[in-house]
This record gives C-alpha cells, structure tokens and sequence, in this order.
C-alpha cells in the first residue's frame, strides 16, 4: 500500500512541476510572441483556468508527501521527505504572498481596463515564477530522492 501512495505522489506532484515549469518556460513565451492583446487576453484566461486549479493541486501535493513521510516514517528517506513538504511549503507561501497577488488583479484585465503598467506587472509574475519552479523542481528532486 504504501508503494502505491508513492507512486500517486510522485506523479501527482511530477505532473505539477511539469505544468508549471511548461507555464514559465513554454506557454508565456508562446503568449509573449502572439501579436496584439492576444497574449494580455491568453495570460488572463491561464489566470483564471490554472488560479482556480493550483491551489487544490499544490495542497494535494503537500498533503500526500507529508502522508508518505508518516507511513514510511521507520524507512530511510524519511528526512529528504521532510524536507520535500518544507519546499513545497515554501512554494505555498511565495504563491500566496508574490505572486497570487498579481494573478487575482491580471486575470480580470482586457484590452481596455488594464493598468498601463500591466507588462510590468507580468513580468514581475515571470520572475517570482521562475524562482517557485525552482523551488519546485528541488522539491521534487528531492521526493524522488527520498522515495528510490
């Protein structure tokens, strides 16, 4: 049985550290070159879509590896689980702190109500974002680690 959880909570986790890292180094890239408001209109609507999904995914996650380091608290690993979850805590707190912040204002923007500083903005979102995928993918390195 617990084999089984770990297998659940690597991939569950492995496929969010694969959307997000998808977000910041494929997907924003893809809207940043579409011309017009296409790529303000196409972020916007990922902000809405992957706001409203994230939350549930990134507790899920954070719950099932604090369930694998219980389980398998007599296993070796034990530890590089702990310190997976603090990770994927870390990346909970920057969520909300930095960057939810700016996705609850640019989800809601179009073409005629955005701010003038709206690039800015979303750049500043391109940032944050890039330093929670790492936080991500070390946490995950580090899941795997634990569990192999």
């Amino acid at each position: 049985m617990l084999n089984a959880l770990e297998v659940v909570t690597t991939v569950v986790v492995g496929v969010m550290v694969g959307v997000e890292f998808s977000v910041a180094f494929v997907i924003n890239r893809i809207l940043d070159a579409l011309p017009g408001d296409s790529g303000q209109l196409g972020r916007a609507h990922g902000g809405r879509m992957l706001g409203a999904v994230m939350p549930v995914w990134y507790i899920t996650s954070l719950v099932l590896v604090a369930v694998c380091a219980i389980a398998g608290w007599h296993r070796p690993g034990t530890g590089l689980l702990v310190t997976a979850a603090a990770l994927l805590i870390l990346s909970v707190i920057m969520s909300i702190l930095l960057l939810v912040p700016i996705n609850n204002r640019s989800k809601t923007w179009t073409p005629e109500n955005r701010p003038e500083d709206w690039k800015e903005q979303a750049n500043r979102w391109d940032r944050y974002h890039y330093v929670r995928v790492a936080v991500l993918v070390a946490a995950f390195a580090v899941l795997v680690a634990a569990l192999t």
